[in-house]
């Protein structure tokens, strides 16, 4: 360890400079070495660590379609390695190599992991506890206080102090190649066939999850969330069932019947029609503006070239109609100002009819909590019979990632507990939560959370919102299952799923950028020019559309952004696409 740190100390000065600058295939009769079993509370949490057993035996009969099971068969299930009762979901067969666990030292792992409102405190996390308890891996999550994780993080790293995993290590000046090159992350590379069959088995099961977690040079530096599919997308038009019942008119296809739409909306009593966006990202996201070809930000053109959204040609048209819309009244009064909890305000109010948002979040925010009805509408499109496009692609990537860091006192250790995660019995527990009150088996072997689930019934009142992450993980490196392990798309009666499905399946993708990566060189650069972007980009557009300026300032921004070194930016996004379709 003290090698390690001498030799990342000796670069630490680079990074702080940096810093400173930036400041912001499942086998039902496999038998591995060690299963497990031991006690369990009633509420399907385990009390005591697993202990050996030679092989696994077929559990199915008396897990597969139990809907009262018995404390002892909770037992079995929580606290054993024993994954006969789940079925093969996907094409591809979830790993099941569990000869490493319980593991074979005693030791704890410090992991650096961003807290949230709802976790404030990983180690008392049900599923990490127990993932703790069935791999032998203590571990202690060291968490910043929610909304300091910049600084503490920034704080971390100049201190040349490093826990041995760090979660979303991405924060990293110039990314994770720059954190490995400058000594402070492991290049696990030549340690995942060894160390992480089974994340290793899953990465390389398919083509696009093995081309997005390597980088241009074939380097392995970490351990991706990776999902069995691409995901649905998640963000767009809402409308409520009430406002279009109101108004008497369809969905609207184009923007010009968007916004005969919303002058309807606001004749009819919605007084501030379309919640349009606000300080967290959704101003920009290639909804409204995507009908224009003016995308948020980089983009592919028909050529597979990479440009940048806000210097397309119709740049104008879009924020002399945005422009248009706010003078109107159609849009929120608070767009560029408005946080979660004000826009969530505003859209259960009688002042919207539409969001931009996900339809999960609005599934617990509109039908749950307030029963208003909704329906999806695909991205506005310039001209009937247009195809809608979207900017927005899953490319099997989700959730969060991990580094292993170069002061790791056992590397192994900290690989084996990361890789547990792409167990199949670390799916069924990092997606489904503890068996029992948090989930059960139906006959054909897929978990699932029944009617009195805690996810759905929690004995403290949390909504759905709050127990999807307090009794599951949801954004962690581990095989997603958002499909059909979001507790929002697969409740009773829920449409959220359907719309989310609707629009990947009628949305054109084309235009999408693939998870590309810079190198250090470039990293820093790109850093440097799209801060600078985004600044002059959301000064001049938001002015624009709130008349502050005229619509023709928008040629000094495009003159400004290309002065500031527009080209430059696009020549580094280009050469990375180029590198990353080499993989």
């Amino acid at each position: 360890m003290g090698k390690n740190k001498k030799k990342f100390l000796s670069l630490l000065m680079v990074s702080t400079l940096a810093i400173s600058m930036v400041t912001a295939c499942s086998n039902s009769n496999n038998e591995p070495a060690s299963s497990a079993s031991s006690s369990a509370s009633t509420d399907g949490t385990a009390s005591q660590a697993p202990v050996n057993s030679t092989a696994f035996e077929d559990i199915s009969a008396d897990i597969r379609g139990n809907t009262a099971p018995t404390q002892e068969q909770i037992d079995l299930v929580n606290n054993s390695l024993n994954d006969t009762y789940l079925a093969d979901m996907f094409d591809t067969k979830l790993p099941t190599d569990y000869s490493a666990y319980p593991y074979k030292k005693d030791v704890t792992l410090d992991v650096w992991v961003p807290a949230t409102s709802d976790v404030p405190d990983w180690n008392k996390h049900i599923v990490q506890q127990q993932v703790q308890k069935l791999t032998g891996i203590k571990v202690n999550f060291i968490s910043p206080p929610v909304g300091q994780e910049a600084d503490n993080f920034t704080l971390m790293i100049s201190s040349g102090n490093l826990p041995d995993i760090i979660m979303d290590p991405g924060r990293y000046p110039g990314g994770v190649a720059a954190g490995v090159t400058d000594g402070a992350y492991q290049d696990l590379t030549d340690l995942m066939e060894k160390y992480a069959p089974n994340y290793s088995a899953w990465r390389n099961s398919e083509e696009m999850r093995r081309k997005t977690t390597i980088t241009d040079d074939g380097k392995l530096l970490g351990f991706y969330g990776l999902a069995p599919y691409s995901e649905w997308m998640w963000f767009g038009m809402l409308i409520k069932q009430e406002a279009l019942d109101k108004t008497g008119m369809e969905i609207p296809t184009t923007v010009e019947e968007w916004h005969q739409f919303l002058l309807k909306a606001k004749e009819v009593g919605y007084s501030e029609p379309l919640n349009y966006g606000s300080t967290y990202g959704q101003i920009f996201t290639g909804i409204i503006n995507g009908a224009f070809g003016v995308w948020d930000w980089t983009f592919q053109d028909a050529n597979g070239k990479v440009q940048w959204g806000p210097a397309q040609p119709q740049a104008k048209d879009y924020l002399a109609t945005m422009a248009q819309w706010n003078k109107e009244g159609l849009l929120n009064k608070d767009w560029a100002t408005a946080d979660f909890n004000q826009r969530m305000a505003e859209a259960v109010s009688d002042k919207t009819a539409v969001m931009m948002d996900s339809p999960d979040t609005m599934w617990s925010y509109w039908k749950q909590q307030n029963n208003i009805d909704f329906v999806g509408a695909l991205n506005p499109v310039l001209n009937e019979g247009d195809k809608a496009q979207t900017t927005y692609k899953n490319w099997m990537v989700t959730g969060m990632n991990a580094a292993v860091t170069t002061q790791a006192d056992d590397v192994e250790a900290a690989m084996r507990f990361l890789d547990f995660s792409y167990t199949k019995k670390g799916w069924e527990l990092l997606n489904y939560g503890l068996y029992g009150n948090y989930h059960l088996v139906d006959e054909n072997g897929k978990p699932y959370f029944q009617a009195d689930s805690y996810i759905y019934k929690d004995p403290d009142g949390a909504p759905v919102a709050s127990t999807l992450l307090k009794y599951r993980n949801h954004n962690w490196p581990d095989i997603r299952d958002e499909h059909n392990a979001n507790p929002n798309i697969v409740a009773e009666g829920s449409y959220s799923g359907d719309i989310r499905k609707y629009w990947t399946e009628n949305m054109d993708t084309s235009v999408a950028m693939p998870p590309i990566t810079f190198t250090q060189d470039e990293a820093s650069r790109e850093a440097e020019l799209g801060s600078q972007l985004s600044t002059l980009r959301g000064e001049y557009f938001a002015k624009i559309i709130m008349g502050q300026l005229p619509v023709d300032a928008y040629d000094k921004f495009l003159q400004e952004a290309k002065n500031m070194g527009l080209d430059e930016f696009l020549s580094l996004h280009q050469a990375a696409l180029d590198r990353y379709n080499q993989r």
